[in-house]
């Protein structure tokens, strides 16, 4: 979709914006709701119009809505709103009479200078710390498996919360800082096991057992809440 400028509809006094995504395989029209845009998308097959596409959002709005509806909430990070940290909420506090720049103050993230700056500067906060946590359990992890790794990187991506490339170069979500200590344990594991065996077999499942305590509650933590760590910033 790249930086395709969107249609906007007008479902029940709603403006949802709309992409369409034009592919040269598809057989048939499919909608699909975009969660980073808090809209919808359209593939168009060939020889389809974007008027067509529109006509199966409009007729499909309620569908639309529901989804929309059913997203987690959007939390800025703005001074006064909750946010997780290690899986603990924590408030924003803004400090522009303070010097400094991100702290932790018990169960506050503190963020100094002002007020335009207070985004940039927690966001980079929350990137570091995830740097801090990942790597430390990185090396602790593959000296358990005394399998040395490669460059580790820490992105903001949407389609997977850890990936190892063939080699051994790791790459982490940083927003799984703010999931629960023993969440982002195992996703380190599984990573981190993919050091040794670079695909799902039951070799690989064993070894990530041998890396970290919880693995099935964590694939279901993920699975049930993972969303809406993108909903934050």
């Amino acid at each position: 979709m790249g930086g395709q400028s969107p249609t906007f509809l007008d479902l029940g006094g709603r403006a949802v914006p709309l992409r369409f995504r034009r592919v040269a395989n598809a057989r048939r029209l499919i909608l699909r709701i975009d969660r980073e845009n808090d809209g919808a998308v359209v593939t168009l097959p060939p020889r389809v119009s974007q008027a067509e596409g529109k006509a199966l959002a409009e007729e499909k709005a309620d569908w639309i809505l529901s989804r929309l509806d059913a997203l987690p909430r959007r939390v800025p990070f703005e001074s006064g709103q909750r946010v997780p940290y290690l899986g603990e909420e924590h408030l924003i506090r803004h400090r522009q009479d303070v010097r400094g720049v991100v702290w932790l103050e018990a169960d506050e993230i503190h963020v100094a200078g002002r007020p335009e700056y207070l985004l940039r500067r927690i966001t980079d906060w929350f990137k570091r710390e995830a740097r801090r946590e990942i790597i430390d359990l990185v090396e602790t992890k593959s000296a358990q498996i005394n399998k040395p790794h490669g460059k580790i990187t820490i992105r903001d991506t949407r389609s997977r919360w850890g990936s190892c490339s063939s080699n051994g170069n790791l790459s982490f979500c940083w927003r799984l800082i703010m999931a629960p200590e023993w969440v982002l344990d195992y996703v380190v594991a599984h990573e981190v096991a993919h050091l040794l065996h670079h695909d799902h077999s039951p070799r690989f499942w064993n070894a990530v057992e041998g890396l970290t305590d919880q693995t099935e509650q964590a694939k279901k933590w993920l699975l049930q809440n993972g969303e809406g760590l993108h909903r934050y910033g």
